[in-house]
């Protein structure tokens, strides 16, 4: 018996899933996606408000986006597009120093993604002076998720607009965290050991929408009734910490898939 334990934890040591869990433990896994969850909180939130306040003809990109990507409908859909309207005079009151806040947290945000995929490639931190493509990714996410958004908006009519809508969400969402990783560690990794770990990263966040439909939105709903607005927002703030989990999972899962010889730039 002692030798079946003996072998079976050997089998362990040497496999891809002790590694993924040695590696997740190396990177802080869990601490990443809560920080990921907090950033997005103070950046995305506003971010895709004031892009939205710019949008004569809708005015809940925030609240959209998470409608969306948790795949909410009825009431606890409600609640969260209540939660982050949008006001009116969002333009006209937002003040230069807001502006520079909005950025700054932005870039702390893409950072912090850019530090979290630097570890998981045990690759050293990028010069300060490389903020320009933490600048630039920001600007990439946004557009990103934005126009995720719009196409929720235009093609759900008909089931064939359905099926083109989730084809094109899923090539520009592994497109997005294919290019988005290649960017932020300046090519330094192949781009072909990259974009196991995108598709991973899509397929995770598909994953996680089915399972905030089933436990999520629920939640949000008797949360809604005990403990109003806040109860929202926790249920929503859970949920982030599982697109940060998903996000660097997936690279995390890329990289320990990746062949040696392509874990070199190119």
């Amino acid at each position: 018996m002692a030798s079946a334990r003996e072998r079976l934890h050997h089998i362990w040591r040497l496999s891809r899933a002790e590694q993924l869990w040695r590696d997740g433990k190396r990177v802080e896994l869990m601490h990443r996606a809560m920080g990921f969850a907090a950033l997005a909180v103070v950046t995305l939130a506003p971010l895709l408000i004031l892009v939205a306040a710019a949008n004569p003809l809708k005015r809940r990109g925030f609240a959209l986006w998470v409608v969306d990507g948790m795949g909410l409908s009825g009431s606890p859909a409600d609640s969260v597009q209540r939660l982050f309207a949008t006001p009116a005079r969002v333009l006209s009151a937002t003040s230069a120093f807001s502006v520079l806040a909005l950025v700054v947290f932005g870039l702390t945000f893409a950072a912090s993604v850019q530090t979290g995929y630097e570890k998981i490639w045990l690759l050293p931190s990028g010069r300060w002076h490389k903020v320009w493509r933490q600048a630039v990714w920001l600007v990439a996410m946004t557009a990103y998720l934005y126009g995720e958004v719009q196409t929720g908006l235009v093609l759900q009519r008909r089931w064939w607009e359905s099926a083109i809508r989730v084809t094109l969400t899923l090539l520009l969402g592994v497109l997005f965290f294919w290019w988005g990783q290649w960017f932020l560690i300046g090519g330094r990794v192949h781009w072909r050991a990259l974009l196991p770990g995108a598709a991973a990263t899509m397929a995770g966040l598909v994953g996680l929408r089915g399972f905030s439909i089933h436990v999520f939105a629920p939640l949000i709903v008797s949360n809604a009734v005990s403990y109003g607005a806040l109860g929202t927002v926790l249920v929503v703030q859970s949920w982030l910490i599982g697109v940060g989990f998903v996000v660097y999972g997936g690279a995390l899962l890329g990289q320990v898939w990746a062949p040696e010889e392509e874990k070199h730039g190119g």
